[in-house]
């Protein structure tokens, strides 16, 4: 399963890798990283709806990760999308909601929990 990691914190990158090591190894999980949302609009038109989940950051810089979510599920429908934030935030919750987020996850993320949402989405 392909899965795309949207958030401007270079650290995510060991985090992720560090914490799928063994579904890296099995070839179970592919991750792709990328730092901005506009970035992950630029994959997405050139891939096509390649990666099977965006993990995506709320607050960037630039274009936040819920006017992101917007644009992947107008144009990507099918994709599935949940979203990573540091902030029990009330408000972006309500718009993640209501912009057809399939999860909102809170930071520090709670891996295992993680693990387990992932593959019964594969399954």
């Amino acid at each position: 399963m392909k899965i795309m990691v949207v958030d401007d914190e270079e650290d995510i990158k060991i985090l992720f890798r560090q914490k799928f090591r063994k579904e890296i190894k099995k070839g179970e999980v592919e991750f792709e990283f990328v730092h901005s949302a506009q970035d992950a609009i630029e994959y997405l038109k050139r891939e096509g709806a390649d990666p099977v989940l965006i993990l995506s950051d709320i607050n960037m810089p630039g274009m936040t990760g819920i006017e992101l979510l917007k644009v992947i599920k107008g144009n990507f429908p099918d994709l599935k999308v949940f979203m990573v934030t540091a902030y029990g935030d009330e408000k972006n919750y309500q718009l993640a909601q209501q912009y057809g987020a399939d999860d909102y996850l809170n930071k520090p993320i709670d891996f295992a929990a993680l693990k387990e949402k992932i593959i019964s989405l594969s399954s």
